[in-house]
Formats: C-alpha cells, structure tokens, sequence
C-alpha cells in the first residue's frame, strides 16, 4: 500500500466517477482502476461498489476512505514540518449541534491555519449524523450533549461504534427567547410559565427520538411544537412568535444577535456538553488547535 493509492481512493471517492478521478490525478482509467483492483486485493477488502450507475464505497470502504484521509493528513504534516513546503492543501472537519462556540473556535482554527490554500467543513447536522460523521472518520471531531435523560442511550451508541466522549463543561439548561419576550425580564423561567409560548426545535430526521435532541427532554408537556433545520430560522422565529427553545445558555451576541437573550429555566437536568473522537482515531494537529479553541470558548461563561 503506498500513499498514491489512498489519494487515488480519495480522489475516486470524492469525484464519484472513475473518468473524473483519473482526468484529475493526470492518469489513464486503466491504470487508476488497477491500481485501486490491487490495494482491495492486497487488504483483501472491496473499497468501492460498482455497478451500471456509477461507482460507490461500500460500507467497508467507507472506513478505509476515513483512515486513509487521516494517513493523507499526518503525511501532509510531515512535509509541512520536515520539507517547509506548505504540505499541501491542509483538510478538516468537525460535526457539531447547534452551538455558537462551535463556530467561534473554527472562525480561530482557519485564522490560525487558513493560508493560501485549505479545505475545511463544518457540519452542524443532527445529532445522529455527527456520530455517523465520526464514526466513519467523516469528521474528526464531533460535538454533542448528555444528561441524565439521553446519556444511557447516546453512550451505547457510542460504544457500538468504539467513540469516546470528553467533557468540556457543564450548563445549567437555559432558554433562548427574544428581549422583547413576556417573560424576558424574569431571572428563572420554569415549564409551567412556558406552556402558552411555542417550543422550537431542531429537526432530527429519521432519529427524531427524544433522545436525539439537541434540546432537553421535559416531562412537561409542550403544546405548540416547530422544528426547524437552521440556527437562523429557527432565531427568526423566537422573535417573530415569542417562541423559545432550550439550550446549554453559551450565547454569542456577535452570531446570534443582540435581540436574542438567555435566561436560566428550572427544574431540568445539567447538560454535560463534550466531544467524541474515534478511539482508532488520531487527533491531528488541527483537530488539536480546534480543541484548545474550543476550551477558551467553553470557559468564559454565557456571554461569550
């Protein structure tokens, strides 16, 4: 196995076409296509499935194309260190819930790495889909929440597909309403006083269980129920519908606005928010520059 044939399994996977691949790493298809026949036949596995439509990874491949991403991306910085060369286009990506901090400490990470040439992703998707992402080595980092509702659930999950979890920090639950909210001059709100407003919250597709949430799981029960898919829609609506929804209480004023506010909610459970990381995995150099963001951004309190 050589470092050519993981770029060409890259290159194949992200193109989707054996004919694009081979046009862009400058070789003919045959060549392309043998060399990829050799490396499945020398791991023994079958990377991609190929059929009338088109050219797929297959489930194990899906894991291959992950590590393979990762051997790319330590030998990318063994050049940057060793042959002062730049190393190539730098890659990265992160999976993430709807968190502002989140955003911030990527905003760091591409001020700090972000040179003449990068490829970062990040995905604010659900919650399923960021252990998906992880899992699969699509994202090298993840970021989510447990509390006492949904941590037996997630953590069996997580352990199925051989993820770790690491704090960051613990949040009182608060909820996010606009300034101008009936209740936006309270100092704690509870569920009972919630119960006229409508609840919002981010979709979760083919997972939307409780115990994906991103926002808590309340006993109480919620009358008028809006999922959204975006943080944006989803801030439009608290304001134009006095709506609100529940969150770890970590705002950011220059990304959420000033007319949004956080204000604490009684009577539920601390969210313990982390990330998780594959324990195959290994935490490059970005991922490690996006973790020690994340802390500064974790430990200033709400109004970061």
């Amino acid at each position: 196995m050589t470092l050519q044939q993981l770029k060409y399994v890259i290159t194949v996977a992200e193109t989707g076409t054996i004919t694009e691949a081979a046009n862009q790493l400058f070789i003919s298809q045959p060549s392309l296509t043998n060399a990829i026949h050799e490396l499945e036949k020398e791991m023994n596995i079958v990377i991609f499935n190929r059929t009338n439509k088109g050219i797929s990874l297959s489930k194990e491949g899906e894991g291959f194309w992950g590590y393979a991403r990762q051997v790319l991306e330590q030998a990318a910085i063994l050049e940057d260190k060793y042959k002062r060369n730049g190393g190539g286009k730098k890659q990265f990506c992160v999976s993430t819930q709807h968190y502002s901090f989140a955003v911030n400490a990527f905003v760091d990470l591409i001020k700090e790495y972000g040179q003449e040439e990068y490829d970062f992703s990040l995905r604010e998707t659900q919650t399923y889909e960021i252990i998906e992402d992880v899992a699969r080595l699509r994202s090298e980092i993840g970021i989510l929440f447990l509390n006492d509702f949904n941590q037996a659930v997630i953590n069996k999950i997580l352990k199925s597909y051989d993820l770790e979890f690491h704090l960051l920090f613990i949040a009182k639950p608060h909820v996010f309403i606009s300034r101008s909210h009936p209740l936006a001059e309270k100092k704690v709100i509870t569920n009972q006083e919630l119960e006229i407003y409508p609840y919002l919250s981010f979709e979760q597709g083919e997972h939307n269980s409780f115990y994906f949430s991103e926002e808590i799981f309340s006993e109480s029960e919620r009358k008028k129920n809006i999922r959204v898919r975006d943080r944006a829609t989803l801030f439009n609506l608290l304001i134009g519908l006095n709506g609100y929804t529940v969150c770890s209480g970590v705002i950011d004023k220059k990304l959420n606005g000033s007319e949004i506010i956080a204000v604490s909610l009684a009577d539920e459970s601390d969210m313990r928010i982390g990330y998780i990381i594959h324990r195959k995995g290994i935490i490059s150099r970005l991922g490690n520059s996006y973790l020690e963001a994340l802390m500064k951004y974790t430990t200033g309190g709400q109004n970061l």
